[in-house]
C-alpha cells in the first residue's frame, strides 16, 4: 500500500536495526545497477522470505551498505522508469512482482524501497531459469535442500505433482517435446535456442518444471503424455468432451497431450465471421464468433484449475450463440471481479505444479491477468462480457457470448472506447437485465447512461442517441400515466366503451419493453383502478368480465 515520509521513514529505520538479514538488503543502487542484478536479487529474496514464512523481503537503495547511512540514490529518477522495473521481473520471473515500489524523500537523499512478496508455497521463484538465495550478505545459487524444502510444501496436497512410477520418457508425446522445446526457448530469451536444443529431454522437462529430477509427474502426462498413457492417471479422468447443442447434436472426447489438444478443441467449434456495423459507418468490423485467444485462455483455466481429484471431466457445450465451459473444484480465491476491476494477483493454487509448468510453456499467466484478459478481448470485439456461474460451491462455469445481445451496448462500445471497465462491466449487465450495486446504479445515473427503477434499469436517452439506438429507446422507455390515460379516453370516446381484452390489445405493445407480460398486465390493471377511483372511467360489466365506459 502507498505509505507518507513518515511512515516510509520509521519503516527504513526499522528495516536498519534488522541489518542485513536474508529478508533485508541495502545497496547504494546506483545508475550501474542493471535489471538483471535486481531480478536476481528478487528471485533470491522471494525464496528466502518464504523459507522464513515472512510475507515479504526488503531491497533499499540509497542506503551505504558500509556505514549504514543514508546516502541517497540516483537509480531510475523517472517514476515511469521504476515502473518499468515491474514488467521486467515479471517477465524474468514468470510470477513475481513487486507488491510496491516506495520514494522516501529523506533528507539525506532520495531512497528506494521494493517491496517483494514472498515466493507463493511450493513454487520457488527463478530469474531467467536459474534459482538463487542468500547466504548472510552474500547471493549465491539456491541450496538444492532449500530448493527441495520449498517444492515440498505442497506436494502432499498437490495431485498433480506427484510421481508416476511406472511412467518413462517413452510415454510423453513426440510432437509435444518439440513443442516444449520451442516455447521454453521463446519464454527464456536469454537462453540460447542452440544450448536448448542441445539439452536432452529429462534435462529439459525438469528446466521447464514439468518432471522431478528426471521423473514423470501427473502433471507431464496431462500436458505431454500420449492418448495411450492417459490409463497411468486411471481413475481419474484426463479428458475434455467437446458437445454441440441445438438442432444439431454431436460430441468428441479430447485425451492428452493437453498442450495440443487444446488446439484441436477450438478448431472443432464452428466458427463463422461476423459483421458489426457501427452508427453511421459505411465499413462494417468484422470479427469471430469466437476469439481463438479467448477460447483457449478459457480452457487453459479449466486445465490448471481443475480439482482431479473428483475424478470428472472438463466440458464444453456449444450452443448457437454462447460456449460453456465447465471444470470441477470451486473458484479457488476471492471472485472473478476482483481481477478485472481490482487486478487481484493469485496468492496460491489448486494445482501449484501443473500451474508452474503450463507458466513456463505459456499456457498460462500466474499473475491473474488471464481472466482480465478475456474480459478486455471480448470489451475489444464488442461483444457482451464473459459470465461465471458459481452457485454451485464444486463447480465453476465460464459462458461466452457469441452474439450481440443488446445492439445499444455493442454501439456504444464503438463510440465510447475509453469508458472505466467498472462502468462497462456495469452496462453489460445491464444489457443482460441482471442487478448491479447501488453505488454502481447511482453513478451511472449521474451521468445518465440508464433509466429506469431497479429492477426494470435501461439504457438512457443520452447513450441510445451516442448510439444511433432512439428506436429501441422509445421501446424500452417507460411513459407516465397520464400518457397512457390518454389514450385510454381517446379509445372509450370514439368507439364508446371497451373490455378488458380490448384494452390490453391497445396497451400492451406501447408499454416498455423492458417489462415482462405479467407485468404489463398489472401495470393496466393499476391504471384502470386509478382512473376509475378519480371519476373518470366506470366500469358498467361485472367484476370479472369489465366493460369500461366515460364517466358523465
Amino acid at each position: 500500500m502507498t505509505m507518507d515520509d513518515a511512515t516510509l521513514s520509521n519503516l527504513l529505520y526499522r528495516l536498519i536495526d534488522n541489518w542485513e538479514n536474508e529478508v533485508v538488503e541495502f545497496k547504494r543502487g546506483g545508475e550501474g545497477f542493471s535489471s538483471g542484478e535486481l531480478g536476481k536479487y528478487v528471485c533470491a529474496m522471494a525464496n528466502e522470505a518464504n523459507l522464513r514464512e515472512q510475507a515479504r523481503a526488503w531491497l533499499v537503495f540509497g542506503v551505504d551498505d558500509k556505514s549504514r547511512s543514508v546516502v541517497g540514490t540516483g537509480y531510475k529518477k523517472n517514476i515511469e522508469h521504476l515502473q518499468a522495473d515491474k514488467m521486467q521481473v515479471r517477465e524474468g520471473t514468470g510470477s513475481v512482482t513487486f507488491r510496491e515500489i516506495h520514494v522516501l524523500a529523506h533528507p539525506d537523499g532520495r531512497v528506494v524501497i521494493f517491496e517483494i512478496p514472498a515466493a507463493p508455497r511450493g513454487m520457488p521463484v527463478a530469474w531467467n531459469g536459474h534459482y538463487y538465495g542468500r547466504a548472510g550478505e552474500s547471493l549465491i545459487a539456491l541450496d538444492p535442500g532449500k530448493l527441495d524444502e520449498i517444492r515440498s510444501q505442497t506436494l502432499t496436497f498437490d495431485w498433480t505433482a506427484q510421481i508416476v512410477p511406472d511412467a518413462t520418457m517413452a510415454d510423453l508425446d513426440e510432437l509435444a517435446l518439440k513443442m516444449v522445446r520451442t516455447r521454453f526457448a521463446a519464454k527464456h530469451r536469454n537462453i540460447s535456442p542452440k544450448d536448448v536444443d542441445g539439452w536432452d529431454d529429462a534435462f529439459l522437462l525438469d528446466r521447464a518444471r514439468i518432471t522431478r529430477n528426471g521423473k514423470i509427474t501427473r502433471a507431464a502426462l496431462l500436458l505431454l503424455g500420449t492418448r495411450e498413457a492417459a490409463w497411468y492417471l486411471n481413475p481419474h479422468l484426463a479428458e475434455i468432451t467437446w458437445k454441440l447443442e441445438g438442432e444439431q447434436h454431436a460430441y468428441e472426447h479430447f485425451s492428452p497431450p493437453f498442450l495440443m489438444t487444446t488446439s484441436q478443441v477450438y478448431d472443432r467449434i464452428r466458427n463463422v465471421q461476423l459483421r458489426l456495423l457501427p452508427p453511421h459507418g459505411l465499413i462494417a468490423h468484422q470479427v469471430e464468433k469466437y476469439d481463438r485467444t479467448v477460447v483457449l485462455e478459457a480452457l487453459h483455466n479449466c486445465i490448471a484449475h481443475q480439482d482431479y481429484t473428483q475424478l470428472a471431466r472438463i466440458i464444453v457445450v456449444e450452443h448457437s450463440d454462447r460456449l460453456v465451459f465447465e471444470s470441477m473444484g470451486g473458484f479457488f480465491e476471492e471472485q472473478p471481479e476482483d481481477y478485472v476491476l481490482r487486478e487481484h494477483m493469485p496468492r496460491y493454487y489448486r494445482n501449484p505444479f501443473l500451474v508452474q509448468a503450463m507458466a513456463e510453456l505459456n499456457m498460462i499467466d500466474r499473475m491473474g491477468y488471464g481472466i482480465l484478459g478475456i474480459y478486455r478481448r471480448q470489451r475489444e470485439r464488442f461483444f457482451p462480457l464473459p459470465d461465471y456461474d458459481l452457485d454451485k460451491p464444486d463447480r465453476v462455469r465460464l459462458t461466452i457470448h457469441g452474439r450481440v445481445v443488446d445492439l445499444a451496448y455493442s454501439h456504444l462500445l464503438m463510440q465510447k472506447t475509453g469508458l472505466p471497465l467498472a462502468e462497462v462491466l456495469a452496462l453489460d449487465r445491464v444489457q443482460k437485465r441482471q442487478p448491479i450495486p447501488d453505488d454502481m446504479v447511482r453513478r451511472l445515473r449521474r451521468k445518465r447512461f440508464i433509466e429506469g427503477r431497479k429492477p426494470n434499469i435501461h439504457v438512457s436517452a443520452k447513450i441510445a442517441a451516442a448510439t444511433a439506438t432512439k428506436p429501441d429507446y422509445i421501446r424500452t422507455r417507460a411513459q407516465d400515466d397520464e400518457h397512457y390515460a390518454r389514450l385510454i379516453i381517446d379509445y372509450l370516446t370514439t368507439f364508446g366503451q371497451a373490455d378488458r381484452s380490448e384494452l390490453d390489445k391497445l396497451l400492451t405493445d406501447k408499454l416498455s419493453d423492458s417489462i415482462s407480460t405479467d407485468q404489463k398486465r398489472r401495470k393496466i390493471s393499476n391504471l384502470l383502478t386509478k382512473m376509475k377511483r378519480r371519476g373518470v372511467i366506470l366500469n358498467t360489466g361485472s367484476r370479472k368480465d369489465p366493460v369500461w365506459k366515460i364517466a358523465k
